[in-house]
């Protein structure tokens, strides 16, 4: 990946939706480039996708987080990891080093989906423990 192409995905991850046109001007190329380069990252799935981050109290009520910090039986376990992804409560899923494996954010509209999906996670036959903090305010809003 060259300098332009990481210029393009700083942008993008700031603001996906900056015209063509401002991306070409910031990046120093012409439009046609910065659209081929753009198609070329989705197709090689360096780009995903686009989204909306919302903020939690606009999704219809008061959202309940937590994070879950997990242990697994044994590494790695691609397939529960691919089934803690999926479950749709998940908001994030993250692999890490030291005495976790896993660091999970999840949502749910209240109280008992947030359980119902932490029990989901923790009777997953790879799951070790599962420790849960709820989150009670996010300090750096995106």
């Amino acid at each position: 990946m060259d300098e332009k192409n990481l210029q393009i995905l700083r942008l993008l991850q700031q603001n996906a939706r900056l015209p063509l046109k401002t991306l070409a001007g910031k990046v120093g190329l012409a439009r046609s480039s910065v659209r081929e380069r753009i198609a070329r990252m989705e197709a090689e799935g360096i780009i995903l996708g686009y989204k909306a981050d919302v903020q939690p109290n606009h999704r219809g009520g008061e959202a309940v987080r937590a994070l879950l910090m997990i242990r697994l039986r044994r590494t790695p376990a691609r397939e529960t990891v691919s089934r803690i992804t999926a479950l749709p409560a998940v908001r994030r899923c993250f692999s890490v080093f030291g005495d976790l494996d896993l660091v999970v954010e999840i949502e749910a509209a209240a109280m008992s989906g947030l359980n119902d999906s932490r029990d989901e996670i923790a009777l997953m036959s790879d799951i070790a423990d599962v420790t849960t903090a709820i989150v009670l305010k996010d300090e750096k809003l995106a």
